[in-house]
Order: C-alpha cells, then structure tokens, then sequence
C-alpha cells in the first residue's frame, strides 16, 4: 500500500509510552484525514517494549515492527526504517512521548509550501538546562557554522522529508543528528517551524554529556563528506602545500640568517622544521592522490553518481 506518511519510531526501553503516543499519532491521522504507517524499531530493549508493539500491531495493521538483535544505536534504527518505509513523506520522532503527534500537520503544511525537509525546533524544551539545553546549543551553533546549514535545534528527531531525497542517504555511525545537513549537501531546500516539547512521563533518557565528544567527531565525517567526498585531494593537498610553503619559508629564513647573519645551518633548528613540514607536506599530497583513486573506485564499483537528481521532465 502507497502511504501518503511513514512514521519512523526508535524504541529502546520504552514500554511507558507506546500505547499512548500510538493512540496520540492515530488520532492525528483521523482528525486531518492522513494514510498513514507507524514503523517501530525496537533497538535491542531489554524491557518489554518488543511485546507491547506486537500488541499494538495486532489491532493495528498500519503497525510494522522491526527488531534488531541488539542495540545498534539511534542511527542504525533510523536506517532499518526509512528502508522500511513506502510512504510519499516521511517523519521521524523519539519513542519518549516528548515529540508532540499534533505537530504534523504543521510539518506537512511547511513541506508543501515547497521544501525537502522541515525540522523542528524545540523552542521551549522541557529538559535539565544544564546537562541538555546548555549542551545541545552549543552543538547546535558550532554545527550550523561549520556546515552552512543554519538551524536552532540539530537534536529534535522530530522531522519531515522527503522519501525520494531521505532514501538516497546513507547513514553510519551517529549522524541521525546530521540529517538536514546531509540533506543540504544533496541539495535539498530546508525549513525548520517550533514544535512543542513535552516533559518524559515514563523512561529513563539515554543521553548524556559524553555525547558531546560524538557529536564534534561525526561533525569533522560530516564536513568531510558534503565539501570533499567527490573531491577529496582538494583537501588534502591544500594542506599539504600549505605545510611546503611553510617549509620554503623557513628554509628561506635559514639561507638567510646563514649569507647575511653568518650563522650556520647547524645551529638553526628552523631547517629541521622546514624538512619535517616539506616530508609530511609530501605526503599528504600523495595522500589525497591515493584519496582520489579510491573515490573513483567507491563511485564505480558502487555505481553511484556523485550527484543527487531531484526531478526530470521529458523523454
């Protein structure tokens, strides 16, 4: 069946809040005459949440269940799902019960006023400040700098995109997170509208200060693969001359404290520098080179163009 809407749900012990948030998304639907799919994916919970969703599949036969044999992590379950999903658009959201289900007529409304994806903002959180407001924006600032793509919350997993531009991406480690930002690279136009956000009523939340650290590390893979995946020796190799041209000006130095100031190369631990810089400069140069070769190869052997095609018109 063709759905208008696929509801992707991570679930990691979260059997408080399923049967409420599933009622909540089906009441949605009916209000605002949506066909729509709920597809949970139950990420290795060790409570019963795997029970309770079959429950609920059973009267339910808009409900898929997909369950993995251990937990994956965030990430992986967003990937299982948005494979899952046959739906024209799709949304993800938590498990927690904190993303509003009445919100998505507002996200469908902002996608069709001509965007790809529309993320949520939540603007007036109900989280410890200290340990998860305060965190999450400096995330959110260092991430739109360094990526280009503006929003004020990278971290609400509730969103809407587009099937045809989601199913082109390929998700690995952590970078759920970085899905607008993936999303822009591929040139998709994003919109991001508030949203409400609720306090948890039942769970525990699995996130922490140590995320930080991820988040900063899948932001440099991130980085990386929009600007210099199909280009990669632009990367590397402008480091590396630029490491050579700090070694020609030292070496310049050194010749020129030895003709004009008599001292000796052998004093100067600057000509040290300037062949350690020129090696390591080589090498990336050649490192990009070898880059090169293996993106021709990944591109080839995968038979994927390094472009994303929107639409076309025509014969």
């Amino acid at each position: 069946m063709n759905y208008q809407i696929s509801i992707i749900l991570p679930v990691y012990n979260e059997e408080g809040n399923l049967g409420i948030l599933t009622e909540e998304i089906k009441e949605v639907f009916l209000e605002n005459t949506i066909q729509g799919e709920i597809i949970f994916i139950d990420d290795g919970s060790a409570d019963s949440s795997n029970n309770k969703i079959k429950e609920i599949a059973k009267e339910n036969t808009d409900i898929k269940l997909i369950t993995f044999s251990k937990n994956f992590g965030q990430t992986a379950a967003f990937s299982a799902g948005i494979k899952e999903a046959s739906g024209k658009f799709i949304i993800t959201m938590d498990a927690d019960g904190q993303n509003n289900p009445k919100d998505i007529p507002a996200l469908i409304k902002e996608l069709n006023k001509g965007f790809d994806v529309v993320s949520g903002w939540r603007k007036n959180r109900k989280d410890n400040y200290i340990s998860r407001v305060l965190p999450s924006l400096a995330a959110n600032f260092i991430i739109s700098r360094i990526t280009g793509i503006a929003l004020h919350d990278y971290g609400c997993s509730l969103k809407i995109y587009k099937s045809e531009f989601l199913k082109k991406a390929d998700l690995y480690g952590e970078m759920h997170r970085f899905l607008p930002a993936i999303m822009g690279y591929m040139g998709a136009k994003i919109s991001e509208i508030e949203v409400n956000h609720r306090p948890r009523k039942s769970g525990k939340s699995k996130y922490g200060l140590t995320r930080i650290f991820k988040v900063i590390l899948d932001l440099f893979t991130v980085k990386f693969m929009g600007d210099y995946l199909s280009k990669p020796i632009y990367f590397f190799g402008g480091i590396g001359f630029f490491l050579l041209f700090l070694s020609s000006c030292s070496a310049t130095f050194t010749l020129y404290k030895k003709f004009y100031c008599d001292i000796f190369v052998k004093d100067q631990p600057l000509f040290l520098v300037a062949i350690l810089l020129a090696i390591i400069g080589i090498q990336f140069v050649v490192l990009g080179l070898l880059a090169e070769i293996n993106v021709r190869t990944y591109y080839k052997t995968n038979k994927k163009p390094p472009y994303f095609i929107k639409e076309k018109e025509g014969d």
